[in-house]
């Protein structure tokens, strides 16, 4: 593992779980911050497959490999849930009993088929918090099912202008989508038009194309860059925000929920993926901030991040719903679910899921 990259999800977890405890409003980027990452680190474990492994075995061990890691926690996940939903009607608990009613099975059917993102981006979308958070695995999934063949296809030669040419043409992309769902052209669909493109895969391709970029080829000057972009994101962004509304976000960093002042959907993501780029970029490759990221409470949470990120929509909902902490404060409820979800995180990760991971290297080895 490439030194503080650990440490970075860890940050993009931490900045996730403010969002969701009521502390960060500019916490949701975050999952940008995952998205970048995936780019950076599937391309260059697929070129490296590509140079070394047959055509069969370079699809076959990449696909097994990611089944090994990834669907074994989500699909317990959501058998989790489907007993939750079948003790219910025996709990006297009027708050599960209203969350696991009929829109269960509204929101079930597309996790398990790993769609829920178009989902949430249609007229009969509800809010879960048990499963709303699975859009984003969701875009991960779609990534890791179409990027191999790609990269497949395309001629070492190619890669720089194939990078560059999804990162230049996202935008457009979100452009249209904007377009489409603002004028309501469909009407099985929402008519919030930043929702769309902050859940649908075709608006993230400069996310995964800028991981890749920074993969594969050098950037001059990163740090410079990095300090370049630190500054004038949350700047360009605040200036957006108080030009399309008259006023400014203080604790949104100019990065609002959804992006929704300015039409910063549309080109706002492409300026986080460029500064989670740099950012990646110095870490892996010039050690910025590696001393940070690599003390063991970050690299720990980060070994454990997607079992924290799967469970902590849950244990929030648990811990708002039957008022656990009564009038703790966001911070105390901060803390509290990094802690409980912590704990069920790691007895996760050692008793179920590194087991099964585990057999990646028996069944689908590299070498």
């Amino acid at each position: 593992m490439i030194p503080g990259l650990d440490g970075l999800r860890a940050i993009a977890l931490l900045f996730v779980l403010g969002t969701h405890t009521g502390n960060l409003e500019f916490g949701w980027i975050g999952v940008q911050l995952f998205f970048v990452l995936s780019g950076f680190l599937i391309t260059g474990i697929l070129i490296r497959m590509k140079e070394t492994q047959a055509p069969k075995a370079y699809f076959t061990k990449f696909y097994g490999r990611r089944f090994l890691r990834i669907f074994p926690l989500y699909y317990f996940y959501l058998f989790l849930l489907f007993g939750i939903k079948f003790i219910t009607p025996y709990l006297d608990l009027k708050p599960l009993i209203n969350e696991f009613g009929d829109k269960f099975w509204m929101q079930v059917w597309p996790s398990i088929f790993y769609v829920y993102n178009f989902f949430h981006a249609s007229a009969s979308y509800e809010q879960s918090r048990f499963f709303t958070h699975l859009w984003s695995l969701s875009v991960e999934e779609q990534f890791y099912i179409t990027w191999p063949l790609i990269l497949f296809l395309t001629p070492k030669d190619k890669l720089k202008k194939l990078f560059i040419s999804a990162i230049i043409i996202a935008p457009f992309i979100r452009g249209i989508l904007y377009f489409i769902f603002a004028k309501h052209l469909f009407p099985f669909t929402i008519d919030v038009p930043e929702v769309a493109n902050y859940v649908l895969p075709f608006a993230h391709i400069d996310a995964f194309a800028f991981g890749a970029y920074i993969s594969q080829f050098k950037i001059p000057r990163p740090r410079l860059q990095f300090i370049v972009a630190i500054i004038s994101v949350p700047v360009i962004g605040y200036l957006s925000q108080y030009l399309a509304t008259g006023r400014i976000g203080l604790n949104t960093l100019g990065q609002e929920f959804l992006l929704s002042s300015g039409y910063k959907s549309i080109w706002g993501y492409s300026l986080l993926n460029y500064l989670f780029a740099v950012t990646i970029y110095s870490v892996a490759k010039t050690g910025l901030f590696t001393r940070i990221l690599n003390s063991a409470p970050l690299r720990y949470l980060g070994k454990i991040s997607y079992g924290l990120y799967v469970y902590h929509t849950a244990v929030i909902w648990f811990i708002l719903k039957f008022n656990i902490l009564f009038e703790v404060g966001t911070l105390g409820i901060y803390l509290f679910a990094l802690a409980i979800t912590t704990i069920i995180a790691s007895l996760s990760f050692y008793l179920f899921e590194k087991p099964i991971s585990d057999l990646k290297d028996k069944f689908f080895p590299l070498s």
